[in-house]
């Protein structure tokens, strides 16, 4: 028997039909993946929400903080190259046949 019970914080991201994003659907306590995946199904499937799941260990997510909202997500005004307003676009494109 393990003596590794400790739990911890998995999140819960589900897909709800095939070829759509996963999003975020909560978390939930567990020991390990397997044990994080059925907790996920029991929470967040019961009713047939999904038709995929992913459980990622908290620990394990790297995010911004709030102290980040400055430079972080600015915008990269010098760097005019990046706003598709200057490029032209044709208007004889025609899509390519298979």
């Amino acid at each position: 028997m393990s003596t590794d019970t400790k739990l911890i914080t998995w999140e819960v991201f589900t897909q709800k039909k095939q070829g759509a994003a996963h999003e975020h659907a909560g978390s939930v306590k567990a020991t390990d993946p397997k044990m994080a995946l059925l907790n996920a199904r029991d929470v967040y499937g019961r009713r047939n929400e999904a038709i995929n799941m992913w459980v990622v260990p908290a620990f394990a997510i790297t995010a911004s903080t709030p102290e980040d909202v400055g430079p972080f997500f600015d915008p990269a005004n010098d760097k005019l190259y990046r706003n598709p307003n200057f490029y032209k676009l044709s208007n004889t494109y025609k899509p390519v046949a298979d």
